[in-house]
């Protein structure tokens, strides 16, 4: 197996993972949890594996076909700084995964929980191996939605949910910026491929969309990251499980933007226009963040602010664009998520023994559980940058540039007082959560006696503590190898000298680092008798919270400007709706020909019209007046009618010989309208004679006005396409089409040789639409409640059961079962007929009329007539509809072919045909392109079967309805 194939299977793992997790019993934690560990494991082995690639040969690369024209393929790109981000991802997620396990309750939904945890891991895994920048924002997007599962994992609490929600508003409204700005640098590159925009600094730097793509990019990674002024919805997050806190908010998701500034850190950084934004909004961070964590009452809290600080000192080091700052900023990436996690996973243990994160009852608890204290003091020291620990070393290294010249301005001369302050407050935050939590008296009121936890469940932190001692002992040993690749990474042959070496004599940043400690340890001192005070909140900024701006903003956008916008251009009635959108669609429709001056008839003669072709057409048009007519009152007249409009269609499409499109026309029209008539039923009854007089000149005015609309619009229309038709049309691709139909789809049907290979794409599109109408008109009717005078029966039914009960030998219903009884026989024989002439339309239809579409809408006709003669009962008792399943192997099916194409080195949906000898047939032409039809089948079966099933159970529930009120009675 190749390395690109490994990498593609490390990505792959975690969604096949937790795609089973979803599926194992609810209480099912111990094989979710060896489900998650083994494909973390495995990723861990993958990546461990690839690592000598990465570093004797440069980045590892699979490239797939996807939409090579749009420059859209699917590519991945694992090189240094990509392995480095890996090895966390799947390295602390199988920590976590192992903590979880014991730190999730038997009661709760555990496999639920994995499963979602096992998503996010890959979405994550995408981001960091993309190679393609479109690819990167589609996983992206994903994590956003992943994370809202596990944030409100526990549902059940408003601080879940509320958090949930802030957090994917937030990331997910910076991801659409993220977007936006990738598709400019699309624009300015020409191309999306990572390597090719890595190999174009100086075209996108002198570009003058430069600085709006660094804009929006930016935006993305900073709303992900947590960096001010969107730092807010970090803390609101800790309403997660810790396992959770744990994994994205250490080494993950706040990661992913960081990871997103040093992946185009080449390329952007270096400007002015890159220091002046990036700079200040990792300082304000750093600051801030410093801040508020010494004043937190909740120990999470605590934990999640330090993280928006430590946030801010790698965006403040990426900011200032010397190559020796990005590498702190890679270093202290790393150190980080090794600390954070095991204080996180600490935090956990505390609260799961003791029943509470407030650092107002804890105490002591050094006496009660000191294994787990020791370890985290030892991470809390870390945090601090104490010597001989893993942060010690990237904070001296960001003290060294924070000393260093960069531009020579203000901001850039005033950094070495503010590194030294945000020094202070992480030594005096670090110092509250040591001194606070594990010494003083014995805590009173907790909800548990403390003790140690289980040892598996302490492992993880022991392991992480562990490296940051090894880190912070012998760095060379440990993390060298392994820096000294992702910096190669990151900065190719530009790669800075650097030293990791413990002691560099006595300089400006050791002294720094001693005032720090030294300035950390007074600044707790003082303020310990107001901390002691149990105050919620830092001073000054106690008032400034930042849920109370993002509620307020939402309110205003979401309830009072769409309120006021509701109020000024919406209704509750349809008519006017439909004038705006009306009326804009024109306005959009004239404006090119208008500008362009093409609006004119055109010099072709016109076609001699055929005496009976002209008939047709004055009964379609008839038809279409009459139903629009008797639309609103008469809606059965106007259903039939409006069949009659779409009989002439297909009688049209047969005389300009266009049978494909006869035969899925037809179809349609039966099965749609077969579904409108078990609609009708439901709608509200409407009167007639409103006004028993004259109606009022207002409601004159309206139905004129809207009769002017309508034929305005209608006749614009056939005003345009007469312009289109009597000009001589331009080159197309319908050649295209006509000539590789056969030599290349294998098809003399062009209609669905370009539906099934040439479009394939669009036609995947098109049913994921069709499957997601289908699931919300389900969804709908579910909710859907008729109105109260169309619950009772219809007249017909009321006489007919009136006779059977007066009748001493018979039963409601009988009357109705003699009628049909021949009808219903001939029905129940049709059903294998009609599914005959489905498998016939769709093993024709690559040469001849038919195909996956049309075949789909015939055998849905099938179950129709089976529910129009027998009824829902009798149907669903003899026949196991399973629509969903239908619809879910269709579109496996289809998107299984389109992957295969991918195993022989094709793009997405390329298709394949030869020619196959068959026992008794002879040669056959089969094409791949059959499969994929045969998902689009699957789909349409499903999704009509599943509206169908939604409509007759309307009548189910209103019978139920209808005896209940009886029996009130």
């Amino acid at each position: 197996m190749s390395d690109g194939t490994l990498l593609l299977v490390a990505l792959v793992l975690p969604f096949l993972g937790s795609l089973l997790a979803g599926f194992l019993p609810t209480h099912a934690r111990n094989a979710a949890a060896v489900l998650a560990g083994s494909v973390s494991l495995v990723g861990v082995a993958i990546i461990v594996w690839l690592y000598a690639a990465v570093a004797d040969d440069g980045p590892v690369r699979l490239w797939l076909a996807w939409l090579p024209m749009l420059g859209l393929d699917f590519t991945l790109r694992l090189d240094g700084l990509a392995w480095l981000f890996a090895i966390l991802i799947f390295g602390i997620g199988a920590l976590v995964v192992l903590y979880a396990r014991y730190y999730m309750s038997p009661e709760d939904p555990v496999p639920r929980f994995f499963s979602f945890l096992l998503a996010f891991m890959g979405s994550m895994v995408g981001v960091v191996v993309s190679g393609n920048m479109v690819q990167l924002v589609f996983f992206w997007e994903l994590t956003s939605l992943f994370s809202f599962l596990l944030i409100g994992y526990w549902h059940h609490t408003t601080a879940a949910r509320d958090g949930a929600r802030m957090a994917l508003i937030v990331t997910a409204s910076g991801g659409l910026c993220l977007l936006v700005g990738v598709l400019l640098l699309g624009r300015i590159v020409g191309s999306y491929d990572v390597d090719q925009i890595l190999a174009s600094g100086d075209l996108l730097r002198d570009s003058s969309l430069y600085v709006p793509a660094l804009v929006l990019i930016l935006l993305g990674a900073f709303t992900k990251s947590a960096q001010f002024p969107f730092h807010f919805w970090l803390p609101h997050a800790m309403a997660a499980p810790t396992p959770v806190s744990a994994y994205l908010h250490s080494a993950t998701m706040v990661k992913a933007g960081i990871f997103l500034l040093m992946r185009l850190w080449p390329v952007m950084a270096g400007t002015d226009a890159w220091f002046y934004i990036v700079v200040p909004a990792g300082l304000i961070t750093l600051l801030l963040g410093a801040f508020a964590a010494i004043f937190q009452q909740d120990l999470k809290g605590l934990l999640a602010y330090s993280t928006i600080s430590h946030l801010g000192l790698i965006t403040l080091l990426l900011g200032l664009g010397s190559p020796l700052a990005a590498v702190a900023a890679i270093f202290h990436t790393l150190n980080h998520a090794i600390f954070k996690a095991s204080l996180f996973m600490a935090a956990g243990i505390i609260d799961h023994e003791t029943g509470t994160r407030d650092l107002r009852k804890l105490s002591g608890l050094y006496r009660y559980m000191p294994f787990t204290a020791t370890l985290a003091m030892v991470a809390a020291a870390a945090m601090a940058g104490v010597p001989l620990l893993n942060g010690f070393i990237s904070k001296e290294m960001f003290f060294a540039e924070a000393v260093a010249d960069h531009t020579g301005s203000l901001l850039d001369d005033s950094l070495p007082y503010w590194a030294t302050l945000a020094g202070v407050f992480s030594v005096t935050y670090s110092l509250r959560f040591i001194l606070g939590v594990f010494f003083g008296p014995p805590p009173v009121g907790l909800a548990h006696r403390p003790h140690e936890p289980a040892h598996w469940m302490r492992f993880p932190i022991e392991l992480l503590v562990l490296i940051c001692l090894l880190i912070g002992i012998v760095p060379g040993l440990t993390v060298g190898p392994v820096l000294a690749t992702a910096v190669q990474g990151l900065l190719n042959a530009t790669a800075p000298y650097y030293s990791l070496a413990l002691w560099h004599g006595f300089t400006l940043p050791l002294l720094m680092s001693f005032i720090a400690l030294a300035g950390g340890v007074v600044l707790y001192a003082a303020l310990r008798r107001y901390l002691d005070s149990g105050i919620e909140g830092p001073p000054v900024l106690r008032e400034l919270k930042g849920q109370r701006i993002f509620e307020k903003v939402l309110v205003t956008l979401s309830w009072q400007w769409a309120r006021a916008a509701e109020a000024a251009l919406g209704t509750r009635r349809l008519q006017p709706q439909m004038r705006i959108v009306v009326g804009l669609a024109v306005v959009a429709a004239l404006a090119p020909f208008l500008a362009g001056g093409a609006v004119g008839t055109g010099t072709l003669p016109g076609t001699p019209v055929a005496p009976a072709f002209a008939l047709l057409w004055a009964v379609g048009i008839a038809c279409a007046l009459s139903a629009a007519y008797q639309a609103k009152y008469h809606r059965f007249a106007a259903l039939v009618l409006v069949g009659g409009s779409g009989l002439v269609t297909v009688i049209t499409f047969i005389w300009l010989s266009a049978p494909d499109l006869a035969v899925t026309q037809l179809l349609v029209e039966i099965v749609t309208t077969v579904l409108l008539l078990l609609g009708l039923r439901w709608l509200p009854k409407r009167i007639e004679n409103v006004y028993p007089n004259r109606p009022p000149l207002k409601v004159l005015i309206r139905r004129y006005a809207d009769f002017t609309i309508a034929c305005s619009l209608g006749g614009l229309m056939a005003f345009l396409s007469y312009c289109l038709m009597t000009r001589p049309l331009p080159e197309s691709v319908s050649r295209f089409f006509v000539e590789r139909a056969y030599s290349e789809g294998g098809g003399r049907n062009i209609v669905n040789v370009i539906l099934v290979d040439f479009r394939g794409f669009d036609t995947m599109g098109e049913i994921v639409v069709l499957c997601l109408a289908a699931l919300t008109v389900f969804a709908l009717l579910r909710r859907f409640r008729p109105a109260p005078e169309s619950i009772e029966s219809p007249e017909q039914q009321r006489i007919q059961n009136a006779y059977d009960e007066a009748a001493p030998d018979r039963r409601p219903g009988d009357t109705a079962t003699d009628d049909m009884l021949i009808p219903r026989l001939i029905m129940h024989w049709l059903f294998p007929v009609i599914a005959v002439l489905a498998v016939y339309l769709f093993m024709r239809g690559h040469d001849l009329p038919g195909g996956g579409f049309a075949a789909g809408i015939t055998l849905s006709i099938a179950f129709v007539v089976q529910y129009m003669a027998s009824g829902t009962r009798w149907v669903e008792d003899h026949l196991r509809v399973l629509p969903l399943r239908w619809m879910g192997l269709g579109l496996l099916t289809s998107a299984a072919t389109g992957v295969g194409s991918w195993w022989f080195g094709y793009p997405f949906l390329t298709s394949h045909f030869q020619y196959v000898e068959l026992p008794f047939i002879g040669k056959m032409p089969t094409a791949s392109a059959l499969l994929f039809d045969l998902g689009v089948f699957l789909l349409v079966v499903g999704a009509t079967v599943l509206i169908l099933i939604a409509l007759a159970h309307q009548s189910l529930r209103s019978s139920r309805a209808a005896q209940a009120a009886e029996g009130g009675e």
